[in-house]
């Protein structure tokens, strides 16, 4: 990608999304007939979400589809990896829930929501429609976004940084076979946690971090987007393709990874002040709401019991 003057198809339309943010604002004020049943949605300025892999066993739709309905956004930014293409070549997987995902999004984009669609490696036949609009959504190489507090933003999948992707195509696709067999058991590992009430935990990212190798990957993968953002005169990157949610400072550039809906089941919020924050949805909202309620009660028995 080579740095140069912003572009109609991939500069944030500020003054609409300004408007279709206040119109959430407004939707979400509505109180609604049963508040218990139906809580007010968290209303953001920016959602940055990427790597559900839609078309695999691994990814977490139903976790997806809880975080769609409790979280708006007047700008959603789709970070690559959405579809498994690769996976759907070889056997074709695509429940109801993965449908329900696709028609969820689609509704936030009939209700004024702007959505910019940055197709990564694994849905890289969305790269050939760069530059034109689909449902409302727009689909684009890379995009800037620029924050409440006037940081600019590059927005990449990030794959293009990826040494094994780009120069070695069939290591790739072998890394990838391994990949789905550690994702297979990290949904049967679940299933059984679940089965004895016991909350999702990302078994395979654990595994992963724990490779020194792959912990060496993710820093050199970290440095190298940070420096692309400096070389697109920006303050920081928004990226995907590695499954490692984090925000931090590299050399004073904000570099910022959404994470997935496969392992971690992250995503990153732009508050109304700028401020950038990772979502974790590792429970569905009501089970959130019942952990919270159970902690409370542990901690006003400690207390009494202290008293």
């Amino acid at each position: 990608m080579r740095p140069g003057p912003y572009s109609p198809s991939v500069i944030p339309k500020s003054y609409e999304s300004v408007f279709a943010w206040a119109s959430l604002r407004k939707l979400a004020q509505v109180v609604p007939v049963n508040q218990e049943q139906k809580p007010k949605p968290a209303v953001y300025r920016t959602i940055f979400l990427s790597d559900v892999h839609l078309g695999t066993r691994g990814c977490q739709a139903g976790l997806l589809l809880d975080f769609l309905k409790h979280n708006d956004a007047a700008t959603v930014y789709l970070v690559g990896d959405m579809i498994d293409g690769w996976q759907l070549k070889d056997r074709w997987y695509w429940p109801q829930a993965h449908n329900d995902v696709v028609q969820k999004l689609l509704r936030k984009v009939r209700r004024g929501v702007r959505m910019i669609y940055v197709p990564g490696n694994h849905d890289e036949f969305a790269r050939g429609y760069t530059g034109l609009v689909f449902g409302g959504v727009e689909v684009v190489d890379h995009a800037y976004h620029v924050t409440a507090d006037k940081k600019r933003l590059l927005i990449v999948h990030g794959d293009e940084f990826d040494i094994v992707v780009q120069h070695a195509r069939w290591l790739a696709f072998l890394g990838d076979w391994a990949y789905t067999v550690a994702l297979w058991s990290n949904l049967w590992f679940n299933k059984i946690r679940r089965k004895l009430g016991f909350p999702y935990w990302p078994l395979s990212a654990w595994a992963k971090l724990k490779v020194k190798n792959a912990v060496n990957f993710i820093g050199d993968f970290e440095v190298a987007l940070a420096e692309a953002a400096r070389r697109h005169h920006s303050d920081g990157v928004v990226c995907g393709h590695i499954h490692h949610a984090a925000i931090r400072d590299i050399g004073g550039i904000i570099y910022v990874n959404t994470g997935d809906f496969v392992e971690s089941c992250t995503a990153v919020a732009e508050h109304d002040d700028g401020r950038l924050e990772i979502l974790r949805w590792q429970m569905t909202a009501e089970e959130q709401r019942l952990a919270a309620l159970a902690a409370n009660e542990v901690t006003q028995t400690a207390a009494k019991a202290a008293a």
